[in-house]
């Protein structure tokens, strides 16, 4: 017997066209959540040893590994706080606690007051990302999460790319301090404006997917979708339920979670290693702040094409050459001297991200139910951005014992082999992909 289809309540609908006002919204939003990690890029590695007098890169790059350890941390808190208590209470928390951020590192004496801001900054990051994150998978529906994804992640990272390259040209004509930083302030203000104005809580969204889900799942009980990720589904899990299944037993998923750290571990020593390598091979800070941009803008860019690609394609086929083609970009790095060639390895570096970021997500989104799929989040992205810790320390220790240019190889030696653990052990997770 067929089951009727469950009332959609307060006429909610799924799907990008139906939420577009909305979804935009958000989009807009994380942008200003990724300026206020741009506000950094160029900037603070600089301000360590110009202003501070950090010689080691180590000390150098503290600043990146509390960042990291906080926004993981926070990461995880936000997916489980969004099931509980709603997204939009969480992503306003986020940036009252963002607001301070840039006046600390206007006004730090110490260096502690920039480890501080960085701290605060982390949890900025992890609950206001993390919830934008969440709420657009909420909204855009199980067909097209690669594109909410890359639309997402594009906004982000195309704000780090233009706000790092804005700060390093204010840098270049006014100094390091204060006014780089006032963009920060000017985001942070604006963030908290239209996410206490005019953001709407999603959480509804993820309620309806659930009955929509479960009854098609009754009512074709022994058709192809119990061979699909869903089957990985599930009501009710506890917290540490949660923890297990992303992080070890599920195979997608802790493949995923792997990806992801070493992503991010990439991405910190290109964060807080590389300008520093830049400056010792004779760049201006102008240039600095370019190759500083570049990657990410390419990498922002490029999601708007990788998103929705995997949703063509499959989530698989896109994280595996992507880890793969950043290795070969680090690689390329450290072969590399010049303005030129560091220029490019930064355009493959970006490419290789974009294949992997937006798909990552989505793939996550993919095999958990949305009874739960907040919290998977969470714990992807508290593997994801402890990578920013885990590469700020591992640059730093073997630049400080081999140099900066063995700190890359190191790095794209553990991409490649990431992206090889996600060959062996990945699955399929796209529905429709899975199905064929």
């Amino acid at each position: 017997m067929t089951r009727p289809a469950p009332a959609r309540p307060g006429g909610l609908r799924l799907g990008l066209r139906a939420n577009l006002a909305q979804f935009s919204l958000l989009v807009g939003v994380n942008a200003l959540v990724g300026g206020m990690v741009g506000q950094e890029r160029t900037v603070l590695s600089l301000l360590a040893t110009q202003d501070f007098g950090l010689a080691a890169a180590s000390a150098a790059l503290t600043y990146i590994v509390a960042f990291g350890l906080t926004k993981a941390a926070t990461n995880f808190l936000a997916g489980t706080l969004a099931d509980r208590y709603g997204r939009k209470p969480v992503l306003v928390a986020g940036w009252l606690i963002g607001l301070p951020v840039p006046l600390l590192l206007i006004w730090a004496p110490t260096w502690t007051w920039v480890i501080a801001a960085n701290v605060l900054l982390g949890v900025n990051q992890g609950l206001c990302w993390s919830t934008t994150v969440i709420m657009k998978i909420d909204l855009a529906g199980p067909e097209r999460r690669g594109l909410a994804m890359g639309l997402n992640e594009a906004a982000g990272y195309l704000a780090v790319a233009l706000t790092a390259y804005l700060t390093g040209l204010i840098a270049a004509r006014a100094g390091l301090r204060p006014e780089p930083f006032y963009l920060g302030l000017a985001y942070a203000g604006l963030g908290l404006g239209l996410s206490t104005l005019l953001v709407r809580e999603t959480r509804g969204h993820a309620q309806l997917e659930a009955q929509l889900t479960d009854a098609e799942r009754a009512t074709n009980a022994h058709s192809d979708l119990d061979r699909t990720p869903w089957a990985a589904g599930g009501e009710g899990l506890s917290t540490r339920e949660v923890v297990v299944r992303t992080s070890l037993r599920e195979p997608a998923l802790s493949a995923c979670s792997q990806a992801g750290l070493v992503n991010n571990l990439n991405d910190g020593l290109a964060w807080g290693l590389l300008p520093l390598l830049f400056v010792r091979g004779g760049l201006p800070v102008g240039q600095v702040g370019l190759l500083a941009a570049l990657y990410p803008a390419v990498w922002g860019l490029g999601q708007l094409l990788t998103g929705p690609l995997s949703d063509r394609l499959g989530r698989k086929p896109l994280i595996t050459a992507g880890m793969l083609v950043q290795a070969v970009a680090l690689a390329g790095t450290a072969l590399a001297g010049s303005f030129r060639p560091w220029a490019a390895s930064a355009i493959l570096l970006g490419i290789g991200t974009a294949m992997v970021y937006p798909t990552l997500l989505a793939a996550i989104s993919d095999v958990a139910h949305p009874s739960w799929r907040a919290s998977a989040v969470g714990v992807y992205r508290l593997w994801r951005d402890t990578g920013f810790a885990v590469g700020a320390l591992l640059a730093g220790l073997v630049a400080d014992l081999a140099g900066p240019v063995a700190a890359v190889w190191v790095v794209a030696a553990l991409t490649a082999a990431s992206g090889l653990v996600v060959a062996v052990r990945m699955y399929e997770t796209h529905p429709s992909v899975a199905r064929r």
